[in-house]
């Protein structure tokens, strides 16, 4: 079983692309090779594989906390499933990973939401889609302070919060302020409580 992200950007156009285009290339090269295991194309819009779906939230969440530190945003839909043909570019790979979250990233607008997953399960995807929109009352809110602390932490697990702050060019009352304002806590849960469910899944 393997995840595929679908996005695009919201209102890209407020800022050139060069602002923004090296970054995320940054972090999806972290994730995989460029062209058949993510792409960025018609300007805005990108695919990624996720290989170990247990990490696709955590992965959609860094890729929403950079957008954030940019003042923009990213509507993605997560699909699971399996890889049945792989091309050289992943717009034109298939399988039911492909499918499910190519036909959720096509409701996502009238859905008026800006992250779901589609795993096949419908019990699985009402319970977590649920938790997401509680979860995007306040993660489609995050301030460029926010974002930026929840976007270290997701890279650096490991770090003391003395650490964040010397990354961050703060101290650590300021970090423990950053993140109770980014719920950063919450976030934890819900990556804990998303991977044990998936982990579970037999798509």
């Amino acid at each position: 079983m393997i995840s595929i992200i679908t996005g695009d950007i919201i209102n890209s156009r407020k800022l050139p692309s060069a602002i923004w285009i090296d970054g995320l290339k940054e972090l999806f090269n972290t994730k995989g090779k460029n062209p058949n295991e993510w792409e960025i194309y018609r300007g805005d819009e990108f695919q990624i594989e996720i290989t170990n779906p247990e990490e696709a939230l955590l992965t959609a969440l860094q890729i929403k906390s950079y957008l954030k530190t940019l003042k923009l945003d990213a509507r993605m839909s997560i699909g699971f499933g399996h890889k049945t043909y792989s091309a050289t570019k992943i717009s034109e790979s298939n399988g039911t990973a492909f499918v499910r979250s190519g036909e959720l990233f096509e409701t996502l607008k009238k859905l008026k939401t800006t992250l779901a997953i589609n795993s096949g399960n419908s019990d699985l995807d009402t319970e977590i889609n649920l938790m997401l929109r509680l979860g995007l009352t306040f993660m489609d809110n995050w301030l460029v302070q926010s974002a930026e602390f929840v976007l270290i932490s997701i890279d650096n697990k490991s770090l003391s919060q003395e650490e964040i702050g010397v990354k961050l060019g703060i101290n650590q009352a300021a970090v423990s302020r950053r993140r109770k304002r980014a719920q950063f806590d919450l976030i934890l849960d819900l990556d804990n409580h998303f991977r044990k469910k998936i982990k579970n899944l037999g798509v």
